[in-house]
């Protein structure tokens, strides 16, 4: 009894290693056709990957953007052709599992990394357009200087104090962002203030004609001195010119030459930068000077005596 159990054992195994080398050899061909489909793209990947990286490394300023979207291209072609192999062997079946298998993986991925992500897309969204490039001076959402390195998720920015600011992508691509370098040109804004003694179109003469005589300044013609407002003593002047920038010498440099410039050139043409001037009101109800009170108090005083 025991041997013709162990007998239909054998028989059955027997029968489905027949059926699986028959199956085998029926598929033979297929599966060195599905082989050679996988070679071919795995060759078609690996030589379009470096025509791709060669021309990303020249789009992007970033090395590790342009790498990480040649390894996705490469990635890409490499499993079209895995899948189209599957197919050509007749297992749909697992072609859907695996697409469903990888949409479920990457969704968790992304609920899990959402800040990296974000990041991350951000990144090459800002190599793609450019916004700015290394060296270049930019203002962002508080942070202000001259951009460093780009990278994948984040962007490093050394301030005008000497510190390193690592700025997260996302926030650079959602905020508006001034990039001073992009024109070639700044402009600088002096406010200084006269007396209401002086002549207002006698002071923008003899101020625009000694800054236009700075070696730092440009476009001369754009140089403007504009009566902005009347102060408590002052009648209040804004001062427009352009500089090279980013350049020599930088910005406090120049605005610093346009401060000792204006105030030699207003001093020898004897127009006065006043002081703050107040005027104090005495008395209860106000409208009483003080050497007014002060003689009323001492003849009252003389009377009591």
């Amino acid at each position: 009894m025991e041997f013709e159990v162990i007998n239909q054992f054998w028989e059955l195994i027997h029968e489905k290693v027949e059926s699986w080398l028959e199956m085998g050899i029926k598929h033979l061909p297929n599966m060195v056709v599905a082989i050679i489909i996988v070679m071919v793209f795995a060759l078609i990947a690996r030589i379009a990957s470096r025509i791709v990286s060669k021309v990303l490394h020249r789009v992007f300023e970033s090395k590790q953007i342009a790498d990480l979207i040649t390894a996705i291209f490469k990635v890409i072609v490499f499993i079209a052709g895995l899948f189209i192999a599957l197919e050509f062997l007749g297992l749909t079946g697992t072609v859907t599992s695996l697409l469903a298998g990888a949409g479920i993986i990457g969704l968790a991925i992304g609920f899990a990394f959402q800040d990296m992500t974000e990041n991350l897309i951000a990144g090459i969204a800002m190599g793609i357009r450019k916004p700015f490039q290394i060296d270049d001076v930019i203002e962002a959402n508080g942070v202000f200087g001259t951009v460093k390195a780009i990278n994948l998720r984040n962007t490093i920015v050394e301030t005008f104090f000497g510190q390193l600011e690592i700025v997260p992508n996302k926030i650079l691509f959602r905020n508006i962002v001034t990039n001073f370098s992009t024109q070639g040109k700044r402009r600088v804004e002096v406010p200084v203030g006269i007396s209401y003694a002086d002549d207002v179109l006698e002071a923008e003469k003899v101020i625009i004609e000694a800054i236009n005589q700075q070696d730092f300044v440009i476009e001369h013609e754009e140089t403007a001195v504009y009566a902005e407002s009347f102060g408590d003593s002052s009648v209040n002047l804004l001062v427009w010119f352009w500089i090279d920038y980013p350049g020599e010498p930088g910005f406090m440099q120049a605005r610093s030459g346009a401060v000792n410039t204006i105030h030699k050139v207003l001093a020898k043409n004897d127009i006065l930068i006043p002081f703050p001037i107040r005027t104090l009101d005495f008395g209860a109800k106000g409208g009483e000077k003080l050497n007014t009170m002060l003689t009323n108090r001492e003849g009252s005083g003389s009377a009591n005596a």
